[in-house]
This record gives C-alpha cells, structure tokens and sequence, in this order.
C-alpha cells in the first residue's frame, strides 16, 4: 500500500481524488497547511486520525513528514446507491484482519453479493493485502465505506432490505431459515462478534450450529458457510 508523506505530496494526491485509505496527522501538529489537509481529506469522507508522531516516522520511514501520512488504498470505494439494486449485499460489522476481509469478498463475489459494506473506523480497509486475498475478485464487487454501520442498515432497510445477523446467539439456523429478498447479511469482527446496536437493527439473528467443542467459525469460513447456503437457495427459487 503507497506510503505519502509530507504536506506537498499529501495535499496534492487529496486535491488530484487519489484513493485514499486514511490520513494520518501527528498529535500536536497544526498550522493553516496541515488544517486545510485536514479538511480536504474530511470533504473527501477520507478518515482522520490523529497518533503520537512516533508511529508516522515508522510509517513514513523518517521523521522528516511535516506531521502528516496518508495510507493509499488499493481501489477506489464505491457509493451505496451503486450497490442498492442487488439482491445480497455484506455489511461487515469491524473485521480489522485484511486476510479475513480479502477472503470476505471472493466468497462474497463467488456466492453472487453485489457487494460489500465496511465501517471507516475500528476496521480494515481496502489495502494491497486485502486486495492479493480477494484474488481479483476486488475488480468485480465493489466495496462501499460507511461513517456509521447503524445507519447503513437503517438506508438498507428503506430500500427493502431484510438484515441477518450472523450472531452464535442467534434463535434460528442459518440453514433453516428463510432468506427473503433483497438480503443483507451481517458479520461481525474477529473474536468480538456483532455490536449491540448493530443486532438491534437485524430482523433475524441465525447462527451456524456447531457439533465440537468450538463455539464458532473464523468469519471468513463461516462467511462462505451462509453465503453459500443463500445461494443454494436462490438457484433454487422459482423464476419470475
């Protein structure tokens, strides 16, 4: 993932709308240049961050980066508009591991998704490892960047979209219940499953039950489990 240090080069890949995955500013830095950064990259839903000028000089490989990095994304993000006609969108509720996110969307394209709903904080974003685990399949589903996964879901519910969680303290077998269409499938983050909030706003919460003593799949196995399962069920369907 390209690497931009320095308030010249910074400004100018923000002004130019090159794919960025975050900004990165040095705690205690200011001043009217690296303010008008700031506000480029916020007009631009380019998340900011603000961290000890310790972790940019590692980023940056110098100390010489004025108090300012920004971390290139592999591909550009797409809208959710682009993506409201599909029949299986994945809302991914924090996966911060880019080996599961990367794995997350070739199932996700595999299975038939139109695409793929990530938060801009506490997660991974689009980036070189990410994009070698999708092997490709980044050229085909497109990914969409949201400030808040709440709200998301709320946009996707008037759009007629019914939200399963995939939660193991969900009432109901991925395997067992209906999927009615246009569906959302949820998942949550490594080791920490889905937000609060974020189960309040699914209609069905299902879980994949387990024969050993391991409660759960790693997200991205259990990703393909339920994916594949939808599809099943949409070859399935009668047409028309």
């Amino acid at each position: 993932m390209p690497i931009l240090a320095g308030i010249h080069p910074v400004a100018e890949a923000l002004k130019a709308k090159h794919p960025l995955d975050r900004l990165l500013v040095a705690q205690g830095a200011g001043g009217p240049r690296l303010q008008e950064i700031i506000d480029l990259a916020r007009r631009a839903a380019v998340p900011v961050r603000f961290e000890p000028r310790t972790a940019l000089d590692r980023l940056a490989g110098t100390a010489a980066h004025q108090g300012v990095v920004a971390m290139g994304a592999a591909r550009q993000y797409a809208e959710l508009e682009s993506v409201a006609a599909a029949e299986m969108l994945v809302v991914l509720d924090g996966i911060e591991d880019p080996h599961n996110l990367g794995a997350i969307i070739r199932t996700a394209h595999a299975a038939g998704a139109g695409g793929a709903i990530v938060p801009e904080r506490r997660a991974a974003g689009i980036t070189d490892v990410v994009a070698k685990a999708a092997a490709g399949a980044l050229e085909y589903l497109p990914v969409v960047r949201v400030t808040n996964i709440n709200r998301a879901l709320e946009d996707l519910k008037k759009r007629g979209f019914w939200i399963y969680g995939l939660d193991e303290r969900g009432a109901e077998d991925y395997d067992r219940v209906e999927y009615a269409r246009p569906t959302a499938l949820v998942l949550g983050g490594e080791g920490k499953g889905l937000h609060e909030q974020v189960r309040k706003h699914c209609d069905r919460l299902v879980r994949i039950p387990m024969a050993g003593r391991i409660s759960s799949l790693n997200v991205s196995v259990a990703a393909g489990v339920v994916l594949f399962e939808w599809k099943r069920r949409r070859a399935m369907a009668p047409s028309g």
